[in-house]
């Protein structure tokens, strides 16, 4: 399709609604979208296995998933980037030895280190399946995100483990991507792998993971139940996302 612009959808408090779910008119608006020549792409913590139900509701075959570690347009992947063995290793004795648990991501499957209280909350807070315990899958599996699962200790992994990135995304856990990984940093991998880059970008996000997505894209929608921080970087804010937020928006741009 001759592509006219690029529209960019964070999911949890964004394009989903208050049940995690797709509305029927926001999935109207995705149609409408491509009606009129623009990319609709999710960008999400989430990986692809979590959200398929979500892209056929939305009409949407292309997503960057995980923070930025898995990126794929119109059904074909483009982009994978996997965390190594010896890093994984590490931080995970480091969890265990905190009373934490930690689970594994890549675009397909989802295991973990153990069962926790924290873990269940996670994963019922995203109306999300309680993954499969495999404490050392990582040896013989491809891994693209990481999650530690706790309400504590994000400074000691912070100071502890440079090389990676803590985002704290709900109460009971935090998204771990390598250093530099991030929702932006795949937006511009995306670009230029498609050959896009000439395109308009527009950003839509809530949360402190999507500051670097909004960064990345020209023009910058923050939802109306966003924070502070990413409300003041924003170029628009719009309605809550149970209030027609991205409706709202996406006329107010005349992207539809």
């Amino acid at each position: 399709m001759n592509y006219q612009a690029i529209a960019f959808f964070d999911l949890d408090g964004t394009l989903l609604d208050q049940n995690s779910r797709i509305t029927p008119e926001v999935a109207d608006a995705m149609l409408a979208l491509k009606e009129n020549h623009i990319l609709p792409v999710i960008a999400t913590g989430r990986t692809e296995i979590e959200i398929l139900d979500i892209r056929q509701a939305a009409h949407i075959d292309s997503n960057i998933v995980m923070n930025g570690g898995y990126i794929r347009v119109d059904g074909e992947e483009i982009y994978s980037d996997l965390i190594e063995k010896p890093q994984i290793e590490r931080l995970y004795h480091a969890v265990l030895d905190h009373g934490d648990q930690l689970s594994y991501y890549n675009e397909g499957a989802i295991w973990c280190t153990g069962h926790s209280e924290d873990l269940i909350g996670a994963y019922t807070f995203i109306h999300s399946k309680i993954p499969p315990i495999d404490p050392l899958g990582f040896q013989n599996k491809p891994v693209n995100m990481l999650l530690v699962l706790g309400r504590e200790n994000r400074d000691f992994y912070e100071a502890e483990f440079p090389e990676f990135d803590f985002y704290r995304n709900t109460p009971y856990s935090m998204d771990t991507v390598k250093k530099g990984v991030s929702k932006g940093a795949a937006i511009k991998i995306l670009r230029e792998t498609t050959g896009l880059s000439h395109l308009p970008t527009f950003g839509f996000g809530d949360g402190p993971n999507d500051k670097a997505l909004l960064q990345a894209c020209d023009t910058k929608i923050a939802m109306g139940n966003a924070g502070d921080e990413l409300k003041e970087m924003a170029d628009f804010v719009t309605k809550k996302n149970t209030e027609g937020g991205i409706i709202h928006a996406l006329k107010h741009f005349q992207l539809i």
